[in-house]
């Protein structure tokens, strides 16, 4: 009965927390460039019934090659034609993502209170504020989860033996060739699985082809939507432009030595209270939500301390030696070793090296952090610290919320967007980017 009444009350609290989730994208920015082009093209699909050849915009002429993005936005419509209806299957599908990362997280790290791992991933900022919304990014969230537990248990010297090595495989393929779809950020997946295959080859010879068979089944699932892509544009059409990204860029080497506009600070607030960021691009934006919402002062001055602290001290526990975890100096170096992959990846293309454009290793990030506040987590004080920590972010998301959707969300508009749905016309909503293939 205690089992059975704690299986409940989980379930009761996953549901909340996923209900908290979904208020939370709904609540977020709508009528943004992006946001708005992202829905665009799922509407158009449901619309018109074209098939979706191509996804997101890279830029006006550079556009995404599959026809996912078209469909996860596109086919809740005909489920339930509703403006929310696509906010739906999102949420539903980075909630499950996350609780395979926090079972997974919480397998590797028995010393930490397994309600601080599923919590902390449910509230983080970047897993709110990316993967509740309708945007491409939001979407790499369950590719990306998906791939990197797969990943961990096929490597030798971060295998816990959780997933078998066939199942490992199998989410690796479908995690790469999910992403791929969405965002550019899948060839840092394309480079990990190299070295996957690389390790299981090393170590099995010959017999890693069997395992290596179920990566190429998992591929397959959400590559065959490539295809028609590919058999109707050719493979130079087909790819939409996005080799055009790869240039060899000075200025983001400039950025890249900059501290201030630098990858590791951005790279390690994946796993961080990274508040300022999403509450106003500038000092000003931000002093002014303070202002309109003074009631949470407090919760922000107590949040932004911590999200700046949390990065600085992830720097100085990488070179804390001794560890509880027996595989803490691989951690770290698979921390450092992505982090290079990412210096070096930003050399070669026009895009600015900002956070979102790698947040695709927001898994690998993730556990680095866990792994550096094991050791801390294990005490009442530092538990009864977290406890509060997390209410706080809570009550700031809420209050967040509650803002953006009175300034920026779908809801300043509704019945627009209802008003394209049942009349099947995208058009009244707004229109695709001028060059756009889909």
């Amino acid at each position: 009965m205690k089992l059975s009444r704690r299986t409940v009350v989980f379930a009761l609290l996953l549901a909340c927390a996923f209900l908290f989730r979904l208020w939370f994208g709904t609540c977020s920015d709508f009528w943004t460039d992006d946001e708005s082009q992202v829905y665009l093209i799922g509407l158009k699909f449901y619309a018109t019934h074209a098939y979706p050849y191509f996804g997101p915009d890279v830029t006006p002429a550079i556009q995404i090659p599959g026809a996912l993005q078209g469909l996860v936005v596109g086919l809740p419509f005909f489920v339930y034609p509703s403006p929310e209806a696509p906010y739906v299957l999102l949420n539903l599908l980075s909630f499950a993502s996350l609780s395979l990362l926090a079972w997974y997280f919480a397998r590797r790290l028995p010393d930490i209170p397994k309600w601080i791992i599923w919590a902390w991933l449910l509230t983080a900022p970047w897993t709110l504020n990316f993967s509740t919304h309708v945007d491409n990014p939001s979407y790499i969230l369950t590719g990306a989860c998906l791939f990197f537990v797969g990943w961990l248990e096929t490597c030798p010297h971060t295998r816990r033996k959780l997933v078998g090595a066939r199942l490992a495989n199998f989410m690796q393929g479908f995690g790469l060739f999910w992403v791929m779809q969405f965002h550019l950020s899948w060839v840092v997946l394309a480079i990990f699985s190299l070295w996957s295959a690389y390790f299981q080859f090393r170590e099995q010879g010959w017999r890693a082809a069997r395992s290596l068979m179920w990566f190429a089944c998992g591929a397959a699932l959400p590559g065959a939507l490539l295809i028609p892509t590919f058999l109707k544009f050719g493979f130079a059409g087909g790819a939409g432009d996005t080799p055009a990204v790869v240039v060899f860029n000075v200025d983001n080497l400039k950025r890249l030595l900059n501290p201030v506009e630098g990858i590791l600070g951005r790279f390690l607030s994946f796993a961080s209270y990274e508040l300022p960021r999403f509450i106003g691009g500038n000092t000003a934006k931000r002093l002014s939500f303070v202002r309109e919402h003074l009631w949470l002062a407090p919760f922000v001055a107590f949040l932004t301390v911590v999200g700046l602290a949390q990065p600085a001290l992830l720097i100085v526990l990488w070179f804390k030696k001794s560890h509880p975890q027996r595989d803490w100096r691989a951690i770290k170096l698979l921390t450092l070793a992505t982090l290079a992959l990412i210096y070096i990846l930003f050399l070669f293309t026009f895009r600015r090296p900002d956070s979102h454009t790698y947040y695709v290793t927001f898994p690998l990030v993730m556990l680095y952090s866990l792994y550096c506040w094991s050791p801390y987590l294990q005490r009442r004080g530092w538990q009864i610290f977290a406890a509060i920590f997390l209410a706080c972010g809570i009550i700031f998301q809420m209050g967040f919320a509650l803002h953006k959707r009175a300034h920026d969300s779908m809801y300043t508009n509704r019945a627009l967007v209802q008003r394209a749905i049942d009349e099947r016309d995208y058009h009244i909503l707004g229109e695709r980017r001028e060059g756009s293939r889909y």
